[in-house]
Order: C-alpha cells, then sequence, then structure tokens
C-alpha cells in the first residue's frame, strides 16, 4: 500500500470528470425531407417525363403521330436507367399519368374527375413497369427486357380491375405503320413487343453515345469505341421497325357479299343523346326507307344484307309493339335481313338488360343474336352499386345494370356469316379473336359513340378496328349511330368513312375470307410468353443486386 507520504510526494490527485451529457448526434432528416431533397435533385428530369407522356398520349388518334410511341419509350428507359426501384416507379407514374390525361380527355363529357380517377388508376399499373425497368437496365441486352417489360404491363391492365381497359396500348398508336403487320403474326402484343423494343434500342444507343459527346471534352476516353456500338443500336432499331414489311398481309376473298352501312344520327350529342324513345330507331328507319327508295329507283343496287349500329333501337323490339313495327316497316322496304343493335330486356332477371345485335330477316322476322360479353363498367353497369350508390348520385344515370353474354357473335346474316363485336369489345384480343376462330368471315362492330363525338374517342376506336383486319385477315364495318362509321380492307386501309353527326349511309362489297392468321392460331400465347420473360428477368435482376450488395457488406 501507499503511505501518505507517497501519495503528497506525487503530487496533487486530479479525480476523473463525471461523465456528462452528450453531444447531440445530428438529426438525420426524416422522409419527408429525403423525399423533397429527392424531388428537388430530379425536377428536371420529372418534367421530360410528363412532357414524354403528353408526346405518347399525342401518338394516338387523333393527333395521330405514330412516332412519338417510339420516343416515349425511348425517353422512360433513357430516365429510368441505372436508378433505384423507387425512382424507376416514381418516373413511370408520372408519365403514365400525364399519358393517360390527355389520352382519355374524351371522358371529360362525364366530367373531369372521371378523367383524372381513370387516369390515376392506369398509371399505377407503370409504377411496377418503371421498377422493373429500372432494375434490368443493369442486365446485358436490357432493351429486350424493356419490351417484354412492357408487353407485361399492357397484359396486366388488359385483365384487371373488372375485366381490364386496353385503352392506350402501344399497338393501338400504331394501326398503320411499319410494325402494323406483325399482328398478324402475334396481335396486339407482338406489335408493342416491336415498338417498345424500338425505343429501347435507341434508348441504348443515346446512353452509349453520351459519353462518347463527352469525350470532346476528354480526348483521353475513345469515343469511337463507345460510338460504333450505338450505331449498332440504332440499326437494330431500324430493322425491328422495317421487319412488319416482312410480313404478308393476305387480303384475297374467297367470296364477297353487298352491304350497306346505316348512320341514323341523334338529335344531339353528350350524355343525353337518346332523347325521347323512338328518336334515335325512326333515324334508322327513314334512313333505311331512303336507301330502299334509290334501290327501287335504280340509284343504287340491292345490297345484300344492311347493318344497323348499337343502340339503334332504344326500345326493346320484342316487347313494344311500336318499336317491332318500325324496325319490320324498314326490312319490309329494303327487303333483305338487317342487323339491328338494340337494347333488350333480360328474359328471367328483372332490373337487367342485353346489349344485342339481332338478325332481322323480311320473311321470319327476328332470329339469331347475340349479347354483348364485356359490358363497359360504370357505363353499363354499376360495381358495388349499392356502396356506391350513396355516395355518387351521378350513378344514377345508369339505371339498369347490362347482362353479359356467354358466346362469340358468329351470325349469318343474309348469305354472309359474320363476327358481331360491340362496341369496347374491339379492344379485347380474346373477344375478337374468338369471334374469328368460331367462324366469321368478316367482322361488324355495332357502336354507338354519341356520348363521346367530336372527342377524339370515335377516331381512337377505329384505329382498333384497323388493327384486327391485319391481325384477323379479315375485312371489318364499324356501323356507328353518330359516326364514324366505316369500312376496312383486310389489310387495315380505309375504304370509306362518314362525318360525325350526320346521316348517312356507305354500301360497299365486302370481302369474306376463311383463312385464319398465325395470330389466329397461336391466340394469346406470345402474350403470356413476352410478359412471362420479362417479369422472371425482373425478379432475377433483383436477386442479382441483393446478391451484390450482400457481398459488398461482407468484404467490407
Amino acid at each position: 500500500m501507499a503511505s501518505d507520504t507517497d501519495t503528497e510526494a506525487a503530487g496533487p490527485q486530479v479525480s476523473a470528470p463525471r461523465p456528462g451529457p452528450r453531444p447531440a448526434a445530428p438529426r438525420r432528416p426524416g422522409r419527408l425531407r429525403r423525399a423533397g431533397a429527392a424531388l428537388r435533385a430530379h425536377w428536371r428530369a420529372e418534367l421530360v417525363a410528363v412532357a414524354a407522356g403528353l408526346a405518347l398520349a399525342a401518338a394516338f388518334p387523333p393527333i395521330d403521330i405514330w412516332p412519338l410511341s417510339i420516343v416515349a419509350v425511348a425517353v422512360l428507359s433513357v430516365l429510368t436507367r441505372g436508378r433505384t426501384g423507387r425512382q424507376g416507379a416514381w418516373f413511370g407514374f408520372l408519365l403514365a399519368f400525364s399519358f393517360f390525361i390527355g389520352l382519355l380527355q374524351w371522358l371529360r363529357v362525364i366530367g373531369w374527375d372521371t378523367v383524372v380517377g381513370l387516369s390515376l388508376v392506369q398509371a399505377l399499373f407503370f409504377v411496377p413497369l418503371g421498377a422493373g425497368l429500372a432494375a434490368t437496365s443493369r442486365l446485358p441486352v436490357w432493351p429486350l427486357w424493356a419490351a417484354c417489360l412492357w408487353v407485361a404491363q399492357e397484359w396486366a391492365r388488359d385483365r384487371v380491375p373488372l375485366g381490364g381497359f386496353p385503352w392506350g396500348r402501344l399497338a393501338f398508336a400504331n394501326t398503320g405503320t411499319p410494325f402494323t403487320p406483325l399482328a398478324a403474326l402475334g396481335g396486339a402484343p407482338l406489335v408493342t413487343f416491336a415498338v417498345a423494343l424500338t425505343g429501347a434500342l435507341l434508348a441504348w444507343a443515346v446512353v452509349r453515345l453520351l459519353p462518347a459527346l463527352g469525350s470532346l471534352r476528354r480526348p483521353a476516353l475513345p469515343g469511337r469505341a463507345v460510338a460504333l456500338p450505338a450505331l449498332g443500336a440504332t440499326g437494330l432499331a431500324a430493322a425491328v421497325a422495317a421487319a412488319g414489311y416482312a410480313v404478308p398481309v393476305p387480303t384475297d376473298a374467297d367470296d364477297t357479299v353487298s352491304v350497306a352501312v346505316v348512320q341514323g344520327n341523334v338529335q344531339q350529342p353528350g350524355m343525353d343523346f337518346l332523347g325521347r324513345p323512338m328518336l334515335i330507331l325512326n333515324n334508322h328507319v327513314d334512313a333505311t326507307i331512303e336507301l330502299a327508295d334509290d334501290v327501287a329507283a335504280g340509284r343504287v343496287e340491292r345490297p345484300d344484307l344492311v347493318l344497323w349500329p348499337e343502340n339503334a333501337s332504344d326500345l326493346d323490339p320484342y316487347r313494344e309493339p311500336e318499336a317491332r313495327a318500325a324496325i319490320e316497316r324498314a326490312v319490309d322496304a329494303i327487303g333483305v335481313p338487317i342487323l339491328v343493335g338494340a337494347l333488350v330486356d333480360h328474359p328471367t332477371r328483372d332490373g337487367y338488360v342485353e346489349n344485342q345485335g339481332i338478325v332481322w330477316d323480311p320473311e321470319t322476322g327476328p332470329g339469331d343474336s347475340y349479347t354483348k360479353q364485356h359490358p363497359v363498367p360504370f357505363g353499363e353497369y354499376v360495381p358495388f352499386r349499392e356502396q356506391l350508390s350513396k355516395v355518387i348520385s351521378r350513378l344514377e344515370r345508369v339505371p339498369r345494370d347490362f347482362y353479359p353474354g356467354d358466346e362469340p357473335g358468329v351470325l349469318d346474316v343474309g348469305p354472309a356469316r359474320l363476327g358481331d363485336v360491340i362496341c369496347f369489345e374491339v379492344a379485347y384480343d380474346g373477344i375478337v379473336r374468338d369471334t374469328v376462330n368460331a367462324g366469321a368471315r368478316a367482322l361488324v362492330v355495332q357502336t354507338n359513340n354519341a356520348t363521346y363525338g367530336h372527342t377524339g374517342q370515335p377516331e381512337q376506336q377505329l384505329a382498333m378496328s384497323r388493327l384486327r383486319a391485319v391481325e384477323h385477315g379479315r375485312a371489318i364495318v364499324t356501323a356507328a349511330t353518330s359516326g364514324i362509321s366505316a369500312v376496312v380492307a383486310p389489310d387495315g386501309t380505309i375504304e370509306q368513312q362518314t362525318e360525325e353527326f350526320t346521316r348517312d349511309v356507305l354500301t360497299a362489297e365486302l370481302p369474306l375470307r376463311d383463312d385464319r392468321t398465325v395470330a389466329d392460331r397461336v391466340g394469346a400465347a406470345p402474350e403470356w410468353a413476352l410478359a412471362g420473360l420479362g417479369l422472371l428477368t425482373w425478379a432475377g435482376a433483383v436477386v442479382l443486386a441483393r446478391r451484390g450488395r450482400a457481398d459488398r457488406k461482407e468484404s467490407v
């Protein structure tokens, strides 16, 4: 032990300081601050994404500048290149939201809240697309995976929710372009794939060229070595775009049938186009009788059959004697079968109505009919009606729900075996394909676009008919109450069309064909294969990224 003397000799003892409060660690910014900082850092890129979405909308009718669809894909590919999944998802959403606002502005007739609401729902499908583009952009040949992911996005959007909403597919912006013939091989999904692959390859070229341009300031960087692959990617993109020219589009008719398409017109556009009962029906009856007078006078030849549009009869002709008498007056005058679009009360379910195309023969009266298989949610039926009607009074404008049919619309109308597709059904691959495979030799799209007249919606729907003509090798007749009625050749050429909100009659010799295209035979297989490949590649990219992060942590 040390003595007191030893302690004193050692000098005064200084006691250890008591631990005081630790200095506060610098506060990390919260999630909102980090989000705000990220927003400020990427605002220019976000504006580019919004502009690309609007450009994509302009690729569709009525503006119809189809190369912008390639540009939009390329821009999103560049924006998501090397980003995190969250950043990619955000850019995908921004592009899609502005795109659908521009594309679906025709819904403003119902209300701008409808435009915004549906655009928001559709834009959510681009969130995983953007995240997937970001993840796969680190893989070899990433433009291929990007194109597959575009197909996957449309695959999902075409099916959910409530049966899906296929509007705005890349294929529908390319219904008269070098890509269009590819529809005969793999349908609309293959056209989308080719457009997306072309855009992604151009994005690859841009990404490779940017360092080459920077080498002008940094001579040490071999710009030529970077530029050559970029030029190769551009050449490959051009080859993909031109591939459609190598696809034969057969148009030879096995035989023909003469048709007359009656566009009776409506009294007023908009939500209340129906007006008083019998008005629209009388318009079509009068136009048909005028056609019969022209036939009797020798001004035109008698057609083999007459086509009326969707909702040509706004009353059930089976239950309303006045409506039945009016239709029979028109049929007797022209002397040939008429395909009548009518709203028919469901025979067993009270409160339901069916949207039908009815073959009305001058000798036997009403015969075969087709019932629309895919009624439009909130337009022809109200999902969760009891709950939603309490908060959305506007739903009262859909007083009765439409009941769906369950069979393809193949009908013998006079000497022709026609496939009936009603209105928005032309946007759904399976409905049109099943109709052709069931024996339709030509297609009729009965439609009523009076609600959306002069908004661009009829032009967008007519573009779908052009793609379907090539996809299935069938002539297509669009019969519309107020326009646009049209005759489309099997190669997608519009041979005749009417103006909107005019009474008009088109007469044409319609080619009938029996051969099926490759797209008819393979069905949805190309879509499932491309979508599945894209999703599997994305999953693989995520796994590789996680392993890479784990390896880096272990090395540290």
